[in-house]
């Protein structure tokens, strides 16, 4: 039996503060948007730079943990996988999302102050 692999490991900002919310069965989640840069110089020496967008869903105890110490702007270190989701609009539209299901976040911002009292 073979093992394939879907993983995706991302550095960016924080385009907006995370959104929590919370599912039916009570599970908690946490959506938010990554900008991830990416520079490059083109033959002729030309610098160039492009910045793709990623939605992030966190779950549960991550989802907290990103809801408390993420806020717009924030660097971050996402590992997680891949996962496109799909469903038809009332009007009968096809949708297709893809995002990235977080299993790790690493703050990569310095903090002058962090408070651990609530």
């Amino acid at each position: 039996m073979t093992r394939d692999v879907n993983k995706v490991q991302m550095t960016g900002r924080l385009g907006a503060d995370p959104e929590l919310k919370q599912t039916p069965q009570g599970h908690t989640i946490a959506l938010f948007r990554v900008a991830s840069n990416r520079a490059w110089r083109s033959s002729d020496g030309q610098p160039h730079e492009q910045t793709e967008w990623f939605r992030v869903v966190a779950w549960n105890s991550l989802a907290e943990i990103c809801e408390k110490w993420l806020t717009k702007g924030t660097r971050v270190y996402i590992e997680g996988r891949l996962q496109t989701r799909q469903w038809r609009e009332r009007n009968g539209e096809e949708r297709w999302l893809t995002e990235v299901v977080a299993s790790d976040m690493i703050l990569l911002d310095r903090r002058e102050q962090v408070s651990t009292v609530e």
